[in-house]
């Protein structure tokens, strides 16, 4: 009896373990240049974020503020990007098996110099898998 006592009390544990490790939001961080050019895209991110609202947890940092320059330090950054989004600690990503970088302004919009190679559906897939 004691055996089945320990067994059900250890599928218990390991049932909520599991529950709650994918319960956790996957972790966003947008690091963005308040500027015009890039408002339009700004707002489309907000748009694609919005559907994962109970799945992600989204942090926002202004290229321009003393907590963006924080930020900015902390990952690294010493460049001048307009544009960075990481999801769970990462810029990179693999969508549909191709590696994604969502660094500066989206395929055909911007400054053709801080044009990255990334567009809205790839962040939305990108997203869809973080929180799966």
């Amino acid at each position: 009896m004691k055996t089945a006592t320990g067994f059900f009390a250890v599928l218990f544990v390991l049932f909520f373990a599991v529950s709650a490790q994918a319960a956790e939001p996957a972790k966003v961080e947008v690091l963005f240049m308040n500027h015009g050019p890039l408002r339009s895209t700004i707002n489309n991110i907000r748009t694609v974020l919005a559907k994962y609202e109970s799945k992600i947890s989204a942090a926002w940092y202004d290229f321009d503020s003393r907590e963006g320059e924080e930020f900015m330090k902390a990952k690294g950054i010493d460049e001048h990007v307009p544009l960075i989004i990481w999801i769970n600690g990462s810029f990179r990503q693999t969508v549909d098996g191709t590696n994604v970088s969502f660094k500066g302004f989206p395929s055909g919009s911007g400054p053709d110099i801080f044009q990255g190679a990334w567009n809205m559906d790839m962040l939305d897939k990108a997203l869809d898998q973080a929180t799966r």
